[in-house]
């Protein structure tokens, strides 16, 4: 893909993710609805640490587009590449798949009702479904180095304990668990969980570099570069539809 292309891209990803986190952000002290509390703030949710992980990606991404010379080589290069093979894609994945799921099976376990009357539907699509089409216009993009496979699933493996443990210790302290669905687990149930959700990041970081052999082929180059001129076009579209949604909403309200 063009080098101009390809910059643009990541700068529209990264402005785009810039405005939902300062969206989220200026909610900050407004009333909160049941079923969210003020301890620990957004950095308690998986969806708003993702946001915040997705938005440093391509804000890298971009300055290393943007930097003069030969850049394949370079350590934000490297940086980058670890970044997205290891966190950005699996962590984003998991993110669409599993809230998704838990909602089409029953939303009050993860995303309470009352909850769109504080956070309208665009936004809530924003945090969990755009991710992914987004991941995987970066996959089309541009080729990633992917790490030793022990070395990656070791440090999943730690960041997944770090936040497990965060959100344990929110549980502890205020009674209350982030999410709904975790109450309703024995002490048992919520290590088969945990462990459950480990070995779906673990699949999905193999699933990414997968996709990443595969598409960066010589044989699939390119329609690879068909489909992320596509997806380009999409991610300038999205924010689009999406304030117009937003628009005839407010008007029919």
């Amino acid at each position: 893909m063009p080098s101009t292309l390809r910059a643009a891209f990541h700068i529209s990803a990264f402005s785009w993710y810039t405005f939902i986190v300062n969206y989220l952000a200026a909610k900050d002290g407004e009333e909160l609805p049941a079923g969210i509390f003020v301890y620990g703030g957004p950095w308690k949710y998986l969806t708003f640490l993702n946001l915040l992980l997705q938005m440093t990606f391509f804000g890298l991404a971009a300055v290393n587009d943007l930097q003069p010379g030969e850049k394949a080589e370079s350590a934000l290069n490297r940086w980058k590449d670890l970044l997205f093979s290891v966190f950005a894609f699996p962590v984003g994945t998991f993110v669409v798949v599993l809230f998704w799921t838990i909602f089409a099976y029953d939303r009050e376990l993860v995303y309470p009702a009352n909850i769109d009357a504080f956070f309208p539907p665009w936004i809530n699509h924003a945090m969990h479904t755009l991710v992914l089409p987004v991941l995987l216009g970066e996959v089309l993009v541009q080729p990633h180095t992917y790490p030793q496979m022990r070395h990656a699933l070791a440090a999943l493996s730690v960041v997944g304990v770090a936040y497990l443990s965060w959100i344990v210790w929110v549980y502890l302290t205020v009674g209350v668990w982030v999410y709904p669905l975790l109450g309703h687990f024995s002490a048992a149930g919520l290590l088969g969980f945990f462990f459950f959700n480990m070995v779906v990041v673990t699949l999905l970081y193999l699933l990414g570099d997968r996709l990443n052999s595969q598409i960066w082929s010589e044989t699939c180059y390119f329609y690879s570069w068909r489909l992320a001129s596509l997806c380009q076009v999409l991610l300038y579209i999205a924010p689009l539809l999406f304030f117009s949604f937003q628009e005839r909403t407010r008007r029919s309200d």
